[in-house]
């Protein structure tokens, strides 16, 4: 199966210039797609243009990769409302660096003639001098045909800094640039880059009468309407320090049914068959979730490792399934705050543990998991409440150190799904 209908069976292809699948068809083709480095960490948004790099890659033709060293130091107007605030060289530089790392994860430097590449704009914008740059290349690309797109023409009402108006000749010389040095006969990208990409493509032609194609996906969205990749707490990063294993495997454990079957085709790599085939047998038994659990241990393995898939497999049954508190005993301290990340904490004293403090005293005064000792005493009566997943009966119980996770964390259960965390300082 060629690139193109590998992306549209996927629900991966928004738009293609004409052209672009007879050059496909002629041989190896040189493609790149740019990564703004506003971040230092890519988001799972960004794995649309890395999975696009990669079937790009398995269908025989070579990706390449841009880091935004030059565009990053202006930002992209594109479905931006405001102007964006601009990053220190420092950080920025370690935004590239960051994501570049990301990048070798995922793409193959290692397969012959396609084997990706990754490049850096600011290698060939740092000693391009502004005169040289409006005299040589601004001449060939108008104000009126910048005014006309999107990305300009949703900011004219609230204004729009000089900056930010010439990014799109900027990135339009990055595509002229790899043109002419590499090879590049195609970009690729977001919906929202086609402006952008085609201002390439015109540059191209009109500088020196040559010919370039283009290609963007779909912006991904939920089935709800809202942003992918967003929730309460905000973006989905790669990185786990930015996003832990835990909470980017629940992410994909999550997602409604109409957005697992979206998912499944755009972030695996299941032939057209094998992913008809799991959905067929998903909407058998719905309840079962088999595409969430099928989403959440390849992109986790995946995107972290199969250890780290494995210890969410774990914590997820600590929060939901009949753990034990051997389970728990057995966790990292990170791992163990990553799961209680955001439940009620409160914080006693150590030594007060030392000589034992009662279980009710323990609930309803050295914390505030039950606001009096009569609901406290109420609740363990009825069997309610768990120390460290082990359930707890006896009213003269005493706390003590040997109660402690990792010597410092006391985690209490009240019911079935309300969680506090305690530590002892």
């Amino acid at each position: 199966m060629g690139f193109i209908d590998e992306l549209k069976w996927r629900g991966m292809l928004q738009d293609v210039m004409p052209g672009t699948e007879e050059l496909l068809n002629k041989g190896m083709v040189r493609g790149y797609i740019g990564f703004d480095p506003t971040s230092d960490s890519l988001g799972i948004g960004n794995m649309v243009q890395i999975m696009t790099l990669l079937h790009f890659q398995r269908a025989g033709h070579k990706p390449i990769a841009l880091v935004g060293g030059a565009t990053g130091m202006v930002g992209d107007p594109s479905g931006k409302s405001a102007e964006r605030n601009l990053l220190s060289v420092k950080d920025l530089q370690h935004n590239l660096e960051c994501q570049q790392k990301q990048l070798e994860k995922f793409l193959d430097f290692n397969c012959g003639k396609n084997s990706a590449e990754i490049v850096n704009n600011y290698d060939w914008f740092r000693e391009f001098k502004l005169l040289d740059f409006i005299r040589d290349i601004g001449k060939h690309i108008t104000v009126n045909y910048m005014l006309a797109k999107d990305s300009v023409q949703n900011r004219l009402e609230n204004g729009m800094s000089f900056t930010e108006f010439t990014y799109q000749l900027i990135q339009g010389y990055d595509f002229y640039y790899l043109w002419k040095h590499y090879g590049v006969k195609m970009q690729m990208g977001g919906s929202d880059q086609w402006g952008n990409i085609v201002t390439g493509t015109e540059l191209i032609r009109r500088k020196d009468g040559g010919e370039a194609y283009a290609i963007t996906t779909p912006l991904i969205k939920k089935a709800d309407g809202t942003k992918f990749g967003k929730t309460e707490s905000g973006n989905i990063f790669l990185d786990r320090n930015k996003t832990s294993s835990y909470k980017f495997y629940q992410f994909w454990l999550n997602s409604a049914d109409a957005d697992a079957i979206n998912y499944v085709k755009v972030f695996c790599f299941f032939t057209k068959e094998e992913t008809e085939a799991l959905i067929e047998k998903h909407n058998q038994a719905p309840h079962e979730r088999l595409l969430q659990n099928t989403l959440a241990k390849d992109l986790t393995v995946r995107v972290h490792s199969l250890e780290d898939y494995n210890a969410a497999v774990e914590a997820s049954q600590i929060l939901f399934g009949n753990s034990t508190t051997e389970a728990l005993q057995k966790m990292t301290e990170q791992s163990l705050l990553e799961i209680f990340e955001g439940v009620p904490q409160f914080n006693i004293d150590k030594s007060q543990l030392e000589s034992g403090i009662n279980i009710i005293q323990f609930l309803a005064d050295s914390t505030a998991v039950f606001p009096s000792k009569s609901e406290a005493r109420k609740m363990l009566t009825a069997g309610g409440v768990s120390l460290n997943k082990a359930k707890i009966t006896d009213l003269e119980k005493q706390i003590t150190t040997s109660d402690l996770i990792q010597n410092r964390y006391v985690i209490v259960q009240k019911g079935k799904k309300n969680y506090f965390l305690v530590k002892a300082e």
